[in-house]
Parts: C-alpha cells; sequence; structure tokens
C-alpha cells in the first residue's frame, strides 16, 4: 500500500475482473519478515456499482473510513464554557488568558482534553439574548467577551485602573452579560485610541489582515453598519442591504466618517486572534488538547447571510421534533441551508470553517450532525418545533395518498377543529376566543377555522402576547388561551409542501392529535403506516448520501479529531456513517440512543469510537438531576448501584464518573460541575445554579460562572490528587504524564 508524504491516508490501486465482483478483503499488519502480526479489522465487502457489462472498464473507489492499529488509546477531559471560567483576573465572565489556567488543571489531573463552547460573536440583538453561544454573528470572529482586556497594547496606568475597578464590581456568582460587553467594548475602544496605529504597522496584524481579509473586513463593516442602523436585520439597511465590494469600499474608505470605526474591528480581532492562539500553543506545550465546537446553524441576523444569501433559505428555521423533553419541539431560528448551491463549489464555506477553527482546536465537536444528514425544518413563522419536516426527504404524493384512499388531502392539512374542542380549551372564554380568532366552515357547520389574520404560529404569539399593562390576575387567562390556540393550529395530520402542493408530510406525532383520532379506524391505520415509513423507512438511503456528500468535504479540510453531537431522534443511518468516517459519537447516559430499551445508557457497552459524559451543557448537571428527578434516581440505583442517597454525594459521583471512565469510548469527557462535586465543600452551591442551558427556553441566559476559581482547585491537592488517581487506575491519565 501507499501513503503520500505528510497524508493519513494509505491507499492501492488493483485490477480485477467484473465477474469477480462482490468480493471481500481485510487489512493486516506484517512484520519485516513478511509474518502476519495483527488483524487490523475485520473483511470488507467490495459491492459492484453497475451491472457487470457496465462495469468491464470502470474505476471504483472504495473508503474504508478510519482504522485504528496496535493499542487501544483512551483519553479523559474536562468541559466547560469559556465564559463560565473564573480567575483572579477573570472581567464578568472567563477569557482566552484564563483558560490556561483550565489547562494547567486538566494537566495537573492527567487529563488530555479540554472541551469549550462555541467561541463566536454571537452581538446580534446587544441584549443577553446574545449570551447563546450557537447563534453566530460571524462564522469566524471571536467574541470580545473573551478578551483580557488588562494584556491589550495600550493599555496605560488610568485605563489599568478602570478595568481593576470594573473587575471588582463584575465579580459576581453569575454572569451579568450586557455589563461585561459593554465595557470590555469600551476597555477595546480605549486601548484601541492609544495604540492602534501602532498595531496596525507590526508584521502580525499585516500577516493576519492578508490571512483574513475575506472575512474580517466584511465582518467590520457589518459591525459599523449594525451600529449605524441600530439592527444586525441587514435586509433593512436600504442602499447597504445587498452586500457588495462596493458597499465594503463607500463604508471602510480612508478619509471617510467611518474608517476608524471599522478598523477598530480589525484591531480587536487581531488581539482575540492573538490571545487565543497564544493559548492554543500553551496547550499543546502541556499536552493538552483543546477542543472546539462547530454551530449547526448561523443567525439570520448575520455577516454570513448577508454575504452568501444563496446559501441559506431565508424563509425558514432549523430545530429539532418533540420528544419526551420537550413536547413543543426546538426552533432555533436559524436558516436552513441550501444544500445545492452549496456543493457547487464542494462546500467551501464550510471548508473555510474548518480551516479556520484548525488554528486554535486540535478536535472540534459538531454540533446536531444529525443535519449534515437532514434538518429539522420549519416556516420562518414557526415558534415552536411542531410544525417541521425533514430536508432532504421524500414527500407523501397526493398520488400516493389517492392510491391509498385518502382523497380528501384538506382534511387532513388543515387544523380539524370542533366546537366542543373550543369549549374544553377555553371554557367560559369560549365566545370571546371563537368571535375573534375563529370563523365557522360555509361548506362543514360544526367545524371551525382560523381567521385569515392567524395563518401562523407567529401571528397567533403576537396576537395573545399579554400587553405590559394587563393585571396579573389576568396573565394566566391570556397565556392558557394563547396555548390553546396554537394546540388547534397544530391539530392536522399533514403538512402541505409550500414549494410543491402536491408533496406533504406527516405531523411529526400526529397520532397524537385529535384530527388523527377522529377519523376512520382503515384511514388512521393508513396514516401511521405512512408517517412510520416517512421517518423510519424510505428516508434512509437519501439521508444516507447526502451526509457521505458533505462530511468527507469536511473532513478533508482539516487534521482535527471531528466528534459529532449525534443525540436526538438519530435515524439507523447515521451510526454506520459516522464509524466509516471515523467521527466519534457523543454518549449520554441520561440520553440513550434511539432504539435501544434501556432507560439509561451503559457505558460498558459504548463502542470505542464514542465520546461518553454523564452530562453536557444541554442537560441538567449529574448532582442536579439526581436531587431533583427521585423517580429516575431510583431506577437508575436498581440498574448500577449507583446509591440510595438523596443528596448526590461525593461518592455518588464518583460510582457515576468510574462508570465513564471504565467504558470503552476513547473518550471520557467530564462537565467541571461533575468533577465539583466529588468535594463536598464545592458541592455546597445549590446544584440548579449550575445549570448551562435550558434547551426548553429559547431565550434562556447563558450565564454559568464556576464559584471556585481555577487558582483555588490547582491548590487543593486532594481534590487533583483524587482526579488522578481515578484516572490513572484505569489507563485514563494522559501518557506523557503516566511516563
Amino acid at each position: 500500500m501507499s501513503k503520500a508524504a505528510g497524508s493519513d491516508v494509505w491507499w492501492i490501486e488493483f485490477d480485477v475482473d467484473a465477474s469477480e465482483t462482490p468480493f471481500e478483503y481485510a487489512y493486516f499488519v506484517r512484520d519485516d519478515a513478511g509474518a502476519d502480526v495483527e488483524d487490523v479489522r475485520g473483511a470488507f465487502v467490495c459491492s459492484p456499482s453497475a451491472s457487470e457489462e457496465e462495469m468491464k472498464s470502470t474505476m471504483v473507489i472504495h473508503r474504508d473510513g478510519a482504522l485504528s492499529v496496535g493499542e487501544m488509546w483512551k483519553g479523559a477531559g474536562v468541559a466547560l464554557p469559556v465564559f463560565s471560567v473564573r480567575t483572579s483576573k477573570s472581567v464578568g465572565c472567563g477569557d482566552f488568558v484564563d483558560l490556561r489556567r483550565v489547562v494547567d488543571f486538566a494537566s495537573e489531573t492527567g487529563m488530555s482534553v479540554v472541551q469549550v463552547l462555541p467561541v463566536n460573536d454571537t452581538c446580534v440583538y446587544g441584549t443577553f439574548w446574545d449570551s447563546y453561544p450557537y447563534s453566530s454573528l460571524s462564522v469566524h470572529a471571536l467574541h470580545v467577551m473573551y478578551l483580557r482586556a488588562q494584556d491589550l497594547p495600550g493599555v496605560n496606568e488610568e485605563l489599568a485602573e478602570d478595568i481593576e475597578t470594573a473587575r471588582a464590581a463584575l465579580d459576581l456568582e453569575e454572569i451579568d452579560y450586557e455589563m461585561t460587553v459593554k465595557e470590555k467594548l469600551s476597555f477595546a475602544r480605549r486601548a484601541y485610541y492609544n495604540s492602534g496605529e501602532k498595531v496596525f504597522e507590526t508584521d502580525g496584524f499585516k500577516e493576519f489582515y492578508a490571512r483574513n481579509e475575506h472575512w474580517l473586513r466584511p465582518y467590520g463593516v457589518f459591525c459599523v453598519l449594525r451600529d449605524l442602523f441600530g439592527t444586525a436585520e441587514h435586509w433593512r439597511w436600504g442602499v447597504f442591504a445587498k452586500y457588495s465590494e462596493d458597499v465594503l469600499d463607500k463604508v471602510d474608505c480612508e478619509g471617510g466618517d467611518l474608517y476608524e470605526s471599522t478598523r477598530f474591528w480589525y484591531y480587536l480581532q487581531y488581539n482575540l486572534h492573538e490571545q487565543l492562539l497564544e493559548t492554543a500553543t500553551y496547550a499543546k506545550s502541556k499536552g493538552i488538547v483543546l477542543k472546539g465546537d462547530l454551530p449547526v446553524g448561523v443567525d439570520k441576523r448575520s455577516v454570513d447571510t448577508w454575504m452568501h444569501p444563496r446559501l441559506f433559505r431565508m424563509d425558514t428555521s432549523t430545530g429539532a421534533p418533540p420528544d419526551a423533553f420537550d413536547p413543543r419541539g426546538q426552533n432555533w431560528g436559524f436558516p436552513t441551508y441550501n444544500w445545492e448551491h452549496m456543493a457547487e463549489d464542494d462546500y467551501a464555506w464550510w471548508r473555510a470553517r474548518m480551516q479556520h477553527l484548525e488554528q486554535y482546536f486540535s478536535a472540534i465537536r459538531i454540533d446536531h450532525i444529525l443535519g449534515f444528514f437532514r434538518i429539522w425544518e420549519l416556516p420562518a413563522s414557526a415558534t415552536t418545533g411542531c410544525m417541521g419536516r425533514f430536508r432532504p426527504s421524500l414527500p407523501l404524493t397526493r398520488s400516493e395518498l389517492a392510491s391509498r384512499g385518502l382523497w380528501d388531502v384538506n382534511r387532513l392539512t388543515e387544523p380539524y377543529i370542533q366546537w366542543n374542542e373550543l369549549e374544553t380549551l377555553f371554557g367560559d372564554h369560549v365566545q370571546d376566543v371563537a368571535y375573534r380568532y375563529m370563523v365557522e366552515k360555509d361548506d362543514q357547520r360544526g367545524l371551525w377555522q382560523f381567521r385569515p389574520d392567524f395563518q401562523t404560529e407567529e401571528s397567533i404569539i403576537a396576537a395573545t402576547k399579554p400587553h405590559k399593562n394587563t393585571p396579573a390576575n389576568l396573565i394566566g387567562d391570556q397565556l392558557a388561551i394563547r396555548d390553546g390556540l396554537m394546540k388547534l393550529f397544530q391539530n392536522r395530520c399533514l403538512l402541505t409542501d409550500k414549494e410543491n402542493y402536491d408533496n406533504f408530510y406527516p405531523r411529526f406525532g400526529l397520532e397524537d392529535t385529535s384530527s388523527y383520532q377522529a377519523l376512520e379506524g382503515w384511514q388512521r391505520e393508513t396514516l401511521r403506516e405512512l408517517a412510520n415509513d416517512y421517518y423510519f423507512g424510505r428516508q434512509m438511503d437519501t439521508w444516507r448520501n447526502q451526509a457521505r456528500m458533505v462530511l468527507p468535504a469536511l473532513l478533508r479540510s482539516s487534521d482535527m479529531l471531528v466528534c459529532g453531537e449525534d443525540l436526538g431522534f438519530t435515524p439507523t443511518c447515521v451510526p454506520p456513517v459516522m464509524d466509516e468516517l471515523g467521527i466519534l459519537g457523543l454518549r449520554i447516559q441520561r440520553m440513550p440512543p434511539v432504539g435501544e430499551s434501556a432507560e439509561f445508557g451503559q457505558p460498558h457497552t459504548y463502542s470505542y469510537l464514542t465520546v461518553c459524559s454523564p452530562s453536557c451543557h444541554d442537560t441538567m448537571t449529574t448532582r442536579a438531576w439526581w436531587e431533583q428527578d427521585e423517580a429516575r434516581r431510583q431506577r437508575y440505583d436498581a440498574m448500577f448501584h449507583g446509591g440510595t442517597d438523596e443528596k448526590c454525594t461525593p461518592n455518588v459521583m464518583r460510582n457515576i464518573l468510574v462508570q465513564h471512565i471504565e467504558s470503552p469510548s476513547v473518550l471520557a469527557i467530564f462537565p467541571i460541575q461533575d468533577l465539583l462535586a466529588l468535594d463536598a465543600e464545592y458541592a455546597k452551591r445549590p446544584a440548579l445554579e449550575e445549570t448551562i442551558n435550558d434547551p426548553t427556553n429559547p431565550k434562556h441566559y447563558w450565564r454559568y460562572r464556576l464559584h471556585v476559581p481555577c487558582e483555588d482547585m490547582l491548590a487543593n491537592g486532594a481534590f487533583v490528587k483524587e482526579i488522578r488517581e481515578l484516572l490513572r487506575a484505569r489507563a485514563h491519565v494522559n501518557q506523557s504524564l503516566a511516563a
């Protein structure tokens, strides 16, 4: 076999007669004498891609994905958002320089990985809504909140004193996001006016600008226009709404009114880049891998949608279908991707993202990797995740429905509303609600429909939003009316494709609707079969092929170790493709993969190509879950003998961690909160205060901050030793330290 210099890909080329396909083959490692010493992996099968006649002069390229040779290395790591880090130097939140203390902690405890959440700029609204780290304003720019202001060039004595004053004022239990961003922007502007011109003359800045101008200049202009117009909704910017080089030249014009404002953003990004790059270099010097996070979406009001509108379906939104954790589903608000246009340049936008991240990270977590197989697409007017469909997917056609006897498509696609259901939902308010929001159908007396003004979830939410002066005792009634109307609006069996009115999609969870229950038995059975086929049958080849087109382009663009967040409603086609491509899966014990009968994942059964963890930023911490959900806790104890304590004591936490340390997974990564629970003193903070995210709340305030400074954790010899010994005893300890 052959391998190009600097490449990790081995290849072999040989001739085979078409009549001999399919055939099996395997890989072996041989010693110098030619003896087989190791079977790398079992037999592979190469199947014909066409008829024997067509195969006579055909080249077949077969990719076998990732293969492992030798000892199965395993490692461990710690996960936390950069903003959550606390040190003696932190101003309001953790910064890129603070992250070096986390690297020290990982090194001292024998870990190999420090995993963080996305660090991109998210300053869309100028409010705490921007604390959501997955809603990128730019897929390249870094967030000002992660700036170590004290280390900026141009910080004189007066500015240093002001930074220290802000540090003391913002030394809070939780992050004050808006004030932290405001203060850091102010400090950065003052430093820029003191030293900006000198920085621009340095070779370092000139090299940075030349390498990043393709995104940096549009980003700087975007930020200036956002602040000038008071909104990031670029479609409202008049003559600047359409991106062009001419627009950039008008704003970023030497001597122009906005020139200095634009250059400030270049200065800021350069310093953020330098600070993160130095931290990445520091981590490598310690033998620690920094693992980043690639968000699946970008904000609709972003630099990227302004620059590349063809790459996005701007009249749609991304989300996730309903599940046991959130019966409304999730609506993240990101436009979905136009994969057809992205394919035209071999997914250059995605490849550029991966190459940019590789400057800082040696491993990456791809958020919601299921979206590269298929994405849950919602109308832009949707506010929940209920009324979506998978894209791409093979729809139910009008002729297909007719062939099964389902002729009355309107009955299945329109909300099915009877008067008795109105009475049940609205009680004494039924007359008022019906008069304002409904009209009785002319052709079907006794059935009601929404008025033309209320044909979207967005319009219903807007109409039922309590006014500022609404008396407190009436707000509950108003919200109950809103929820009732939303339930009725979603009470349908099929959704119509707005781009082709002869195509339809089963409403997720249609069997739970009263519209479905009111059908005749044979109709219910037919719809159930069609829905099951849509979600679990006919799409698998489509989704498999979609991922095989997109994901290899990302993998080829960098040498980062790739992990895919594959939680949730996972199709059966996903794990084989991830395994084929060498992408690690994610295993959270309280969120076992779809199809597993057990309520909890069993770490000893996890495959090697996985990252395992007791919890993650989208769940309660282990300690909070243990103390809040008694019924599940008891069932967990019945399976794993985790302990019967009502409190998640250090011993309980230790037992849970050991399960993951002993798993076959290549990486066991632990949220910092789960590690703190090993120390009784650190675990005195109310457990719910350690929650990072509540996925059911689209406007959640991401403000969790460590209550223990990193310096204190490093100085706690017993704490450091316990973690190190747990990992050492089970071969997860960092090998460079174990030597």
